[in-house]
């Protein structure tokens, strides 16, 4: 991490720490994708249909979130730059306005394809995994190592992305 001057050895180590963020969430995005087929030839015609309709908020969200890592890293201590631009600001708070609607949107679409039983309940656990990539990214920060989360979660740090966008605006 950056230390208290700002070191450009600190700032290095931020610049791989969100390069790994940002490349691990473009590669769960290929993960779903690629196993959709796959999990929704097990759950029949209306699941696999229910199946995008929960997938798509999280692969949207999922894509917001890596775009984020890697563009701020342009913006990290010793890169120059101040801080995230004003127009990725504006972006990122529309999505903050606009991810809930697609949340909602998708959630109806995916109670209204008729899956029951197990391929609901998957259907169901998809769509509230992507809800927790959207408060993780925009409402507070869920995401620790395992041994110090439940102390950690306990303090409602903001997102970065979060504060970003404060600082921008």
């Amino acid at each position: 991490m950056i230390d208290g001057a700002g070191s450009r050895h600190g700032s290095a180590g931020l610049r791989r720490t969100y390069l790994s963020l940002g490349l691990g969430e473009l590669a769960a995005v290929v993960v779903f994708v690629v196993a959709q087929p796959v999990v929704a030839a097990r759950l029949g015609d209306a699941g696999g249909r229910a199946l995008w309709w929960a997938m798509a908020p999280l692969l949207v969200v999922l894509l917001q979130g890596s775009a984020y890592w890697l563009a701020a890293r342009g913006w990290l201590p010793g890169s120059g730059r101040p801080g995230m631009p004003r127009g990725i600001a504006l972006v990122y708070r529309a999505f903050r306005l606009l991810d809930p609607v697609l949340l909602a949107v998708c959630l109806a679409g995916l109670l209204l394809t008729g899956a029951d039983g197990g391929a609901l309940v998957v259907c169901l656990l998809v769509w509230a995994f992507g809800a927790l990539e959207y408060v993780n990214y925009f409402v507070v920060r869920l995401s620790y190592p395992l041994a110090d989360w439940f102390v950690l979660v306990g303090r409602r740090r903001t997102p970065a992305l979060v504060r970003d966008v404060a600082r921008a605006l």
